[in-house]
């Protein structure tokens, strides 16, 4: 036997996922490299560990017993390694955090410098939608979500981070130097939407809902970036997070249209579980930003209150 702490990583990922290709997601690997891992460490062994019927994979009785000694194994080394770092004087684990879509413009710079202080914290980010993210905390998958609208289906505890605001955001394709326009403006834009499940889509809705216009719904797409880019070619308006649009309107690409009622102001939050009882990792986490949230906003998001 000659295998790798590698494979048996990869392996136990491939069981957890049921699928190669979404172990490689979850890996940040490609999907080949996987595939290569996995047959190398089969060939280590007379009995099949996987077996594939048509293009699903069923793991064996052998691989269970084996993936459930590579948890083992890989437990015993998570705990050699915080054994050192606790002897250092120095943190040590995990730090899960789910965000949702827009908030990736967010939480990196919330997060940079305690990482960077603590070398023996592995960061887990998830980016997703508004209900998966919620989803997953509710599941206690997480120590922390990022959304922009707390929810209302689980009792949680926050902290605020960032204001969050929402305009109406076109090409520059058409001249809007009249505002702020009223809602009559509404019904003549092919409008572009997120999908259902998103805090932006949540957010546009309801303001739209308050208009009592009719509008022109154009398209539907499943991430901010795609909406941005399909806004950029002229497919339509959106409204959208100001937090992602820094570069499109300082390199002209993108423009804000007055509107009554916008800004749609709320809070960017990171929330948790009420009552969870956070590892050492996490509380350090919430003693940073305690600390550090005002240096960071003035530091990085002076930009973003320029736009009212």
């Amino acid at each position: 036997m000659n295998y790798t702490l590698h494979q048996l990583q990869i392996f136990l990922k491939v069981v957890e996922t049921g699928s190669v290709t979404k172990a490689s997601e979850e890996l940040n690997l490609t999907q080949p490299a996987v595939s290569i891992q996995l047959r190398n460490f089969q060939s280590q062994f007379d009995l099949p560990l996987i077996e594939v019927v048509g293009r699903k994979l069923y793991v064996t009785d052998f691989g269970h017993e084996v993936a459930e000694s590579a948890r083992r194994i890989l437990d015993e080394i998570q705990q050699l390694n915080g054994k050192m770092y606790a002897h250092k004087g120095q943190l040590y684990g995990k730090l899960k955090i789910s965000v949702v879509s827009t908030g990736k413009y967010v939480i990196p710079h919330f997060v940079t410098g305690f990482v960077h202080q603590h070398e023996g914290i592995q960061l887990v980010i998830d980016v997703t939608n508004k209900s998966q993210v919620i989803q997953s905390l509710e599941n206690n998958e997480v120590d922390f979500s990022l959304v922009s609208l707390k929810p209302t289906t689980i009792r949680v505890d926050h902290m605020d981070l960032l204001q969050n605001k929402l305009f109406m955001v076109g090409n520059l394709s058409r001249e809007f130097k009249q505002g702020p326009y009223d809602k009559s403006l509404l019904s003549e834009l092919p409008l572009i939407f997120r999908e259902k499940g998103s805090g932006t889509r949540e957010m546009m809705e309801n303001f739209l809902h308050k208009q009592n216009v009719p509008v022109i719904r154009k398209l539907e797409l499943t991430s901010n970036e795609a909406v941005k880019q399909a806004v950029r070619a002229g497919l339509g308006y959106s409204i959208m997070p100001l937090i992602g649009l820094r570069n499109e309107l300082m390199n002209k690409q993108l423009q804000i249209i007055p509107m009554k009622g916008l800004p749609i102001k709320t809070t960017w939050q990171l929330i948790w579980l009420k009552g969870k009882k956070h590892s050492p990792v996490a509380k350090a986490f919430l003693q940073f930003l305690r600390k550090e949230r005002s240096r960071i906003i003035e530091s990085t998001f002076r930009w973003f209150e320029e736009y009212e």
